[in-house]
């Protein structure tokens, strides 16, 4: 499965995985990252993954605390 990098629809990104939850560091939450989730019903690949943790880290850090809370 691909995905257009710059048309990328967040709404299709569903069951979020996450490590590096540091609660000592809440809110902010800076080292956690994505570490698996599905694209319109497809796991992403580990390179889509490391693009979204790289170049969309507002989306992950909204995500981790969406998660939590």
């Amino acid at each position: 499965m691909k995905f257009n990098l710059d048309k990328l629809d967040f709404k299709k990104i569903d069951n979020l995985e996450f490590d590096g939850i540091d609660f000592s560091d809440y809110p902010d939450f800076v080292d956690a990252f994505l570490v698996a989730a599905d694209y319109d019903g497809e796991e992403m690949t580990e390179e889509q993954i490391d693009y979204i943790n790289d170049e969309h880290y507002d989306f992950v850090n909204e995500q981790v605390y969406d998660s939590l809370f």
